[in-house]
């Protein structure tokens, strides 16, 4: 059950790079009309065909961005870290949503009504541009994601995802472990792939001297060699 935020969140720290564009009057704007809730693990944040209402932006946890694809598989498109914003483009876009996003652990969201951004942006280009960065640099991700996805090889895909991993999330203490843990169907619905083939290439990279595996810790044993893998393909 999605529940009012207990936390202690102020709205400087939940949209930090948006609020550092907006004057005295934005501010008091948004602060009177965000709201910030918590969801438990795996709770679903928005569905496919829902129209969109809210900017959202991460606070706390990590959420997926996924769509439903051809006999019930998922596809995980992507994944969103602190203080990442979400959520946007199909209001913009004046669509409902072509994905779903759920919390992929206990997750802090702050909420903020599209229809007050859009107000704030008819009147401060810098909030305008900053979307359009966003949504550009999106686009960008997505291109290269698509490319990576249909033409590289199991191995190839695989090593990129855990490259994606380590690059959006870091790693542990240790320096080696990275700091989300996937089921082996999380993981392959990131890369395109059966969990079978994840299963059984994640087993070859253990093999290969590569990567460690613990439960759901992938520990990271030769990241130049991974990174080898998923630039060959």
């Amino acid at each position: 059950m999605v529940t009012e935020s207990s936390n202690i969140i102020s709205l400087s720290d939940s949209i930090p790079e948006i609020w550092d564009l907006l004057n005295s009057k934005e501010r008091d704007l948004v602060s009177s009309n965000a709201k910030i809730l918590d969801y438990k693990k795996n709770e679903v944040i928005y569905n496919e065909e829902e129209m969109p209402q809210e900017l959202m932006c991460l606070c706390k946890g990590k959420v997926k961005i996924y769509k439903d694809g051809v006999g019930g598989r998922s596809q995980i498109i992507r994944m969103i870290r602190p203080t990442q914003y979400f959520g946007y483009r199909a209001y913009f876009a004046n669509q409902p949503y072509v994905t779903a996003a759920s919390a992929f652990e206990a997750s802090t969201i702050c909420f903020i009504p599209m229809s007050i951004i859009e107000d704030i942006v008819y009147g401060n280009p810098k909030l305008g541009m900053f979307f359009i960065r966003e949504l550009s640099t999106d686009l960008g991700i997505a291109d290269e994601r698509v490319v990576n996805l249909t033409q590289k090889h199991i191995r190839g895909r695989l090593a990129e995802s855990l490259i994606f991993l380590i690059e959006n999330y870091g790693l542990e203490e240790d320096g080696a472990t990275i700091s989300i843990y996937l089921s082996r169907e999380d993981l392959a619905n990131l890369s395109n792939m059966t969990t079978s083939n994840a299963i059984r290439t994640l087993s070859t990279f253990v093999d290969e001297h590569i990567i460690t595996l613990d439960g759901r810790k992938i520990k990271i044993i030769d990241e130049e060699k991974l990174r080898r893998i998923s630039k060959i393909g």
